[in-house]
């Protein structure tokens, strides 16, 4: 499993480039380039027109000019350090060209009197007369064809030129290997892109400005290119998952009648296709690796449920897995009247269970006396076994890794896994990041939800908020009130929560009011939910931690101090906490004024819609794609060509592509294929390799 030796050139050291030599390969790696392969991928952000013109007259300075001139008389400096001057003629006028601190004989060398040379730079003006300060290329006449009509400019770090850059990039796409072409031909025609070598030649020898913009078909083709490898890897994930051997697991539906027949009211549309996606997900053989996202409150808990009955109904068992305590009690208290519905055992099992009850529990699983499990990692405690675990079900996916998956997976004989977020992810990004996975979108709210309304509060009216807040509690309400988020520390959290948990004690009395926060120690921290949950409290002060997935139907207010330092996505998050019940709720965005201008857009999307979606949209727009999802933690991988906010389209063109190419030919033996694994290794995908196993 070695590289091909095709693209040795492109893999050599950056000090094998022309002009580049161990300092300047130093000074490289700050731009992550560190061989010619990577000088290859990093594209000019513009260009320059250096096209010849025969005069200055009827531009309009500043601007760059490339214009072929007779010298005139030198002008040397008028007093030291100041500016000596050349006057110089084109076709139709006279200009200066500026130089401070010109050494010596420098500039009777290179711009004699009565000769005529070419200058290249920009044109200003300065009191009334137009010049040049030091031009930017002085050539003679006959070697003006070196200079391109067009220059491309390239980020640069310290100690690095852009005359290096070009030398460098120029030396690189001398190295081109001839590769056979891995992209659907059909597809190249379609979208008229040109061959991969092409493409590269062309981003780095831009005719105009055009050709930099990130819809030019050569862009497009090395975007597509890395977008296609990226989701290559994902579909031999997902290709290996499947080979695993499932199993099918056909329910009667008679469980899943009885559940909807209780319900006071009908599923959705979407909900009735997420369930009909997942049944025929577990009545196939091969195994599930599906995705069900839905915003908050559309109706994700019920999905689940169905899905775990479908289970039971073809004689096994189910699991559905919550990140921490608190979530997994809620589920069971959520679930616990569907399955008496269904007539079906639900138990749950946490770290905090304990000697005998948790033995006898655990035999019970063990003999298939329990139908349904409802619990946290303490299910991937070795002891604990199922008679026939048919589907898990993971909570919030971003806690648990796809090794998880695979483990939770291995419980069972080849049990289906669904995973479920409530995190609405714009339909590129949730390609990048779960490609290898099959998505079901729950994307309306079940009848009976309230909408929110939402309030922006400047931070000096707080004294206003506190008085609302004793009115609203006098009738009986609950609220959350979230405290600002402070990066630097989560010490800094912890105090501007105290604080502000002593002054609304102080001003709501004593006993109405808790407190949450990441330092406490988890029994300390569920005791607090408990308190608020069961109504002892009525008030709780919370950092984050009031997690996604807290259901507290009797809190209809949410406060959120310091709003604007919040990210769309999370503000939407937290307001989900509310409009679970039936009284009218609402959510206080607390700012502190000035705002941004970002920050006022941030908190006016907010207040315009409870759509999670278009908010996810709206912050991939604002934020960029790492932000986003926080790029450390979230497996998102990095893009150097593709630019995922303004080039969506391409990443499901490259899905389809790649599930396309793994159907008709899953080896990657054949002709496509062979130049498909060439791809993986120039775009250092290793995990791909290892999965096909490149002999």
């Amino acid at each position: 499993m070695s590289r091909p030796a095709v693209l040795f050139p492109l893999f050599a050291g950056a000090e094998t480039l022309p002009g580049v030599g161990a300092k300047t390969a130093k000074s490289l790696e700050q731009i992550d380039i560190t061989r010619p392969r990577d000088m290859l991928f990093t594209l000019p952000l513009t260009g320059i027109d250096r096209a010849l013109r025969d005069t200055i007259q009827g531009v309009a300075p500043p601007a760059t000019v490339t214009v072929e001139v007779t010298i005139g008389a030198h002008v040397p400096p008028r007093r030291k350090g100041g500016p000596a001057r050349v006057f110089v003629r084109d076709a139709k006028t006279e200009f200066q060209l500026v130089f401070f601190h010109a050494r010596g004989d420098f500039l009777s060398r290179h711009l004699p009197t009565g000769q005529r040379r070419v200058v290249s730079g920009k044109l200003e003006i300065f009191d009334g007369l137009a010049q040049i300060v030091h031009p930017d290329h002085i050539l003679r006449p006959e070697e003006a064809g070196d200079l391109p009509a067009f220059e491309p400019v390239y980020p640069l770090t310290a100690g690095v030129s852009q005359k290096a850059m070009q030398k460098a990039a120029e030396g690189a796409l001398a190295r081109l290997p001839d590769l056979a072409e891995w992209a659907d031909p059909q597809l190249l025609a379609r979208e008229g892109w040109p061959a991969w070598a092409d493409a590269l030649r062309a981003v780095h020898r831009p005719a105009c400005l055009a050709d930099l913009s990130v819809n030019a078909p050569a862009r497009q083709r090395l975007a597509y290119d890395e977008l296609f490898a990226h989701q290559v890897t994902l579909a031999l994930a997902r290709a290996s998952v499947r080979r695993g051997k499932g199993r099918a697991s056909r329910g009667d539906g008679r469980l899943r009648q009885a559940v909807l027949a209780a319900l006071p009211y009908r599923p959705t549309g979407a909900q009735d296709r997420a369930v009909a996606e997942i049944v025929a997900d577990m009545a196939a053989d091969t195994r599930m690796n599906r995705l069900l996202q839905g915003d908050v409150g559309s109706g994700k808990t019920l999905v689940a449920f169905l899905a775990l009955l479908n289970a039971v109904e073809a004689g096994g068992q189910g699991v559905m897995m919550a990140p921490t305590e608190i979530l997994a009690r809620q589920h069971l208290e959520g679930l616990r009247p569907l399955a008496e519905s269904a007539g079906v055992r639900l138990e749950i099992l946490t770290g905090r269970d304990r000697g005998a009850e948790r033995a006898a529990r655990i035999a019970d699983l063990a003999a298939g006396r329990i139908a349904i499990l409802v619990g946290t990692h303490a299910v991937f405690q070795k002891d604990v076994e199922f008679a026939d675990l048919r589907l898990a079900i993971i909570d919030e996916q971003h806690r648990f890794g796809v090794s998880q998956r695979m483990e939770l997976g291995a419980k069972g004989r080849a049990a289906d896994v669904l995973v479920m977020t409530a995190t609405p992810i714009p339909r590129s990004l949730s390609l990048a990041q779960y490609g290898d996975m099959d998505v079901s979108v729950l994307d309306e709210k079940p009848a009976g939800r309230k909408p929110v309304k939402t309030a922006l509060v400047s931070t000096s009216r707080i004294e206003e908020v506190v008085a609302h807040l004793r009115r609203a509690l006098a009738e009986g309400r609950r609220a959350y009130w979230v405290c600002p988020l402070v990066e630097e520390s989560e010490l800094v959290d912890l105090t501007a929560a105290e604080e502000r948990f002593r002054m609304l004690r102080a001003a709501l009395g004593e006993g109405v009011v808790g407190l949450v926060h990441g330092q406490m120690p988890p029994a300390e921290k569920d005791a607090a939910m408990e308190d608020f949950v069961a109504g002892r409290s009525r008030v709780l002060v919370a950092t984050t931690v009031i997690e996604v997935g807290v259901n507290v139907p009797e809190a209809s207010i949410m406060v959120i101090e310091r709003a604007e330092t919040f990210g769309l996505a999370q503000l939407h998050q937290l307001r989900g906490r509310v409009g679970r019940g039936t009284a009218e709720s609402t959510c206080l965005l607390m700012y502190q004024a000035p705002l941004s201008d970002t920050a006022e857009r941030r908190l006016s999307i907010l207040r315009e819609t409870e759509d999670g979606f278009r908010i996810a949209e709206e912050d991939l727009a604002m934020r960029g794609a790492g932000d986003l999802i926080g790029t450390a933690q979230s497996g998102l991988p990095r893009f150097r060509i593709a630019d995922l906010e303004r080039q969506a389209g391409l990443m499901a063109i490259a899905q389809t592509d790649a599930r396309r190419i793994l159907a008709d030919d899953p080896g990657l033996t054949g002709p496509r294929g062979q130049a498909v694994r060439v791809l993986l290794w120039l775009m250092e995908q290793d995990r791909a390799i290892r999965l096909i196993g490149i002999g």
